[in-house]
């Protein structure tokens, strides 16, 4: 079986189990007006602009197929990939999980000379704990997306995928910036286009100064070795044009097969995240050009656990996850826990999913549970993954206590036995007399849902009444 994600290294493991953190979170009423806001927008927007297009399911059908395509054949496109991004004058690096591909970058923006590197948002950098392998190497990392650097400068974590700082409103971000911002105006108001602007005034030196850029990439072409950055603030676009090294770390699953591929995603990722119909910026290069852009393109092919997930026929189609975040903007456990309680840089329902596979699911074994099961995951999805089929399947795989597998067997030992099923069976017709909770120890169950109550007569009471003499 191939290797897990490491521990030690990264943000793909929480410190407490999810339903510890999330009770924590509940109790924070703040938090949750501030997802609450954030979600139900983000959710009318991108409803909005889906009902504009008539062949949506189309299209998430055609998503679906070429990402099960891709799976299906995943080293034969990395390889292909590969071949044609070192033709067109880039370099191509493999690393096998967190710790090798830190250093990898770490190596590079060494030889280039620098102390600082510029950052384009990316979950695969959070995801292997780029930043402080950078620091501790004596790197400064700048983050550029506007979110990621309230959450940096904040010393905060990420909380969604999309909007990483969803859990702050614009008075705490406004705070965030007076006290860490060292060049900001003291009369700074916390109107949005202010806060803009005060970032945009922060970062200007940054992208003017600094020439090595660390980047994700949202697809990577293997027909062409195209690589694709989509963003609405334009600040990727300075990343990705501005420095003389351009380092990109991805993981091994956003590759596709060809560029009419990349129609079909360009059409679905904008409108399921952002609500748009279209992204502001879409970047993409292709190895090097001569005088135009950086001149020293690297790409290192990120797998950290992702072998591990392509293993499990099943499991596999968490990889489709084309990051757009729809399934936590529809979770109606994420929207009251938020994404700290997940204890991954992969919150909600896809994380929920994801994270379990990429460490081994004992190390996240709390994660399948976060979850009513209630498909809104499923039917937002606009590459179509079985959420809840995922969830069930990886609940099978989770480490279990000892007095549930106790219990287990006495319930297959009952069943299996006709007349001590019968007097279980009149036993359970107690209940009705109980009520709708179960006494200590067993009351965990029924402290948040009603007992079942059970029906007057069992099958077996009504077969022997009803049935035929004949």
């Amino acid at each position: 079986m191939p290797a897990t994600a490491p521990r030690g290294v990264g943000h793909l493991r929480g410190d407490e189990s999810f339903p510890a953190a999330a009770r924590k979170a509940l109790g924070d009423a703040q938090l949750r007006r501030n997802l609450r806001h954030a979600t139900t927008t983000i959710r009318a927007k991108s409803g909005a602009v889906i009902g504009e297009v008539p062949d949506w399911q189309e299209l998430r059908a055609a998503g679906r197929a070429i990402k099960s395509d891709t799976m299906a054949r995943l080293p034969e496109l990395l390889e292909q990939l590969e071949a044609a991004v070192t033709g067109a004058g880039g370099t191509v690096h493999w690393a096998t999980d967190a710790v090798q591909a830190n250093r990898i970058v770490t190596d590079l923006v060494r030889a280039a000379g620098a102390d600082r590197v510029m950052k384009v948002k990316s979950m695969a950098t959070q995801e292997i704990g780029l930043n402080e392998a950078l620091e501790a190497a004596g790197i400064e990392p700048v983050e550029t997306d506007l979110a990621e650097l309230i959450v940096q400068l904040g010393r905060d974590k990420p909380s969604h995928i999309l909007v990483p700082a969803i859990h702050r409103n614009r008075a705490e971000i406004r705070e965030i910036f007076l006290r860490e911002m060292p060049d900001v105006d003291a009369a700074l108001t916390d109107e949005p286009a202010a806060l803009a602007a005060a970032a945009r005034r922060h970062l200007r030196r940054t992208f003017l100064s600094t020439k090595v850029a660390v980047s994700g990439a949202n697809f990577a072409v293997a027909e062409t070795g195209a690589l694709a950055v989509v963003e609405s603030e334009g600040n990727g676009r300075m990343c990705l044009t501005l420095p003389e090294t351009l380092i990109t770390v991805m993981g091994v699953e956003k590759v596709i097969p060809t560029w009419d591929d990349l129609g079909v995603f360009l059409q679905l990722l904008p409108r399921a995240s952002t609500g748009e119909r279209m992204n502001p910026y879409t970047s993409m290069w292709t190895g090097v050009t001569p005088g135009d852009g950086p001149q020293q393109v690297h790409l290192v092919l990120l797998d950290n656990g992702r072998s591990a997930v392509l293993a499990d026929a099943v499991g596999r189609q968490a990889l489709h996850c084309i990051r757009c975040s729809a399934c936590l903007n529809v979770c109606p456990v994420y929207e009251r826990t938020g994404g700290h309680a997940y204890g991954s840089v992969y919150p909600g329902p896809i994380g929920a999913v994801l994270s379990p596979q990429l460490t081994g699911v004992a190390d996240n074994a709390s994660l399948p549970y976060a979850s009513s099961l209630c498909g809104a995951c499923y039917d937002a999805c606009p590459v179509m993954i079985n959420i809840p089929e995922l969830l069930v399947h990886l609940r099978s795989q989770a480490p279990h206590p000892r007095s549930e597998a106790i219990a287990m067997a006495a319930a297959a030992y009952t069943m299996d036995h006709p007349r001590l099923y019968a007097v279980a069976q009149r036993a359970a017709g107690l209940g009705r007399v109980a009520g709708p909770a179960l006494p200590p120890p067993l009351n965990g169950w029924t402290a948040s849902r009603d007992l079942p109550a059970a029906p007057p007569q069992t099958f077996r009471q009504w077969w022997s009444e009803n049935r035929s003499e004949s």
